[in-house]
């Protein structure tokens, strides 16, 4: 949001100096040059005395009255050969000079003048140009004037543009932090502005859209909490039921059917204790927190693993020190539980726990041996219920919850958790949390 700001000020600013610019050479073109007008007005006495004392004397005292101003003057007069101050001026100011004006040269402080144009004056006059130099010009106080025009034009405009732009800019901070706020998980976020205010509409419009999504993520968990809870009761008569049957059959097929079906209702009981921990978490907004020792909880995590035959190889290889973290060490330990059975689940023969200090952050990686997960697959992999097509089997099994609750988790201790390629071959899930 800084940067939208910024690169309005900066086109404000651009914007006023392209049109000082332009009004420059709109007043330029117009009216002529506004320095050679202020150059004029500077030098408007030595004009006078020309044009009022020295052009009204007789023919044959014209050049005794020249000579009378430049005896009690400071400027310096002497007269010259027109193409002598026709080749000192600009093109654009010779037609002027040809004509019989008063051209000025701002910057040298001069202006030019024939003497006259039909030679009346003396003979040879009308090839003369008169020119007076160290005119009591100052060009950098005409500069400092149109500057000081020019600011003052600028500040007329910048005020009121800041003015608005500042109360645009609290609103879109009030609704910015709304909106982080709604998205770290508080459903009840508001943002109240003005009614008066510019963003007032859009404010009303994004708090209807929240509370509109905060209805739906309150509906989907309480009917996923309300369900999983649901299934708990004919879950248990379904065991009860069986373990009558069990202790009734006599048929081994029937024994073997039973057993299976026992298998089912295990598999259905873990995914209704799945659903409500996801529940759980999504109804918390951050993990209580304390000190936690994180090596010795990762060894834990390790150590709680079956250690089947045939099982992959499972390393745990930690820096030392690794530190503590402001962790729940429970979420933190499922989390890191969850990534290990997904590696174990499909690694090929080697599951590599690593964890090491970054600065100020602890990584925590987790990476297997196995086919890997697709770069287009690796941000739906954390979605609830959604498996990769290959393990849409009983091999493997699961349902597709263990990543999202994992990602959850970590969410709720502020961290990041991404999954990338591993150096093995298989998946890399790397958890980042900020050390203490």
């Amino acid at each position: 949001m800084k940067r939208l700001f910024l690169r309005y000020a900066v086109l404000v600013l651009l914007s006023i100096a392209a049109a000082t610019g332009i009004i420059y050479l709109a007043f330029h073109a117009l009216f002529g040059d506004p320095l050679e007008q202020i150059a004029a007005r500077q030098a408007a006495a030595q004009i006078f005395l020309l044009e009022q004392y020295i052009d009204k004397a007789p023919q044959d005292e014209w050049l005794a009255r020249l000579n009378k101003v430049r005896e009690v003057s400071n400027v310096n007069l002497d007269i010259v050969a027109l193409p002598a101050a026709t080749g000192a001026l600009a093109p654009s100011a010779r037609a002027a000079l040809q004509r019989g004006e008063v051209v000025i040269d701002a910057l040298n402080k001069t202006f030019y003048r024939r003497v006259d144009t039909d030679g009346k004056r003396y003979v040879g006059s009308e090839a003369d140009v008169l020119r007076a130099q160290d005119l009591p010009i100052d060009v950098g106080l005409a500069l400092k004037m149109e500057a000081v025009r020019y600011v003052i034009v600028a500040l007329a405009l910048l005020i009121p543009i800041a003015l608005w732009s500042r109360a645009h800019w609290r609103d879109l901070q009030r609704l910015a932090a709304m909106a982080d706020d709604f998205g770290e998980g508080n459903l009840g976020a508001r943002v109240a502005l003005a009614r008066g205010a510019s963003m007032a509409p859009l404010a009303e419009r994004i708090n209807h859209m929240a509370g509109r999504i905060g209805e739906l993520l309150e509906a989907q968990r309480s009917l996923l909490q309300s369900v999983s809870h649901e299934l708990r009761t004919p879950i248990a008569r379904l065991e009860f039921a069986l373990e009558l049957l069990r202790a009734a059959a006599r048929d081994p097929a029937l024994e073997k059917r039973i057993v299976a079906m026992e298998g089912d209702l295990g598999e259905l009981n873990a995914l209704v204790g799945e659903l409500l921990g996801m529940a759980r978490l999504e109804h918390e907004q951050a993990a209580p927190t304390a000190r936690v020792e994180l090596a010795p909880l990762l060894r834990d995590c390790c150590a709680q693993l079956p250690d089947a035959p045939g099982a992959p190889v499972l390393a745990c290889l930690l820096d030392e020190p690794l530190g503590e973290v402001a962790a729940d060490a429970r979420l933190l330990a499922r989390a890191v539980g969850n990534l290990l059975r997904n590696a174990l689940k499909y690694s090929e023969g080697q599951v590599q726990l690593r964890a090491a200090r970054r600065g100020a952050y602890i990584e925590i990686a987790v990476e297997d041996d196995g086919p890997g997960i697709p770069e287009e697959e690796r941000e739906r992999v954390f979605t609830p219920f959604y498996r990769l097509d290959r393990s849409r089997d009983r091999a493997t099994g699961g349902f597709g919850l263990g990543l999202s609750i994992a990602q959850r988790a970590v969410a709720l201790h502020r961290g990041s958790l991404v999954v990338e390629r591993s150096a093995l071959g298989g998946a890399r899930f790397v958890i980042r949390l900020r050390a203490l």
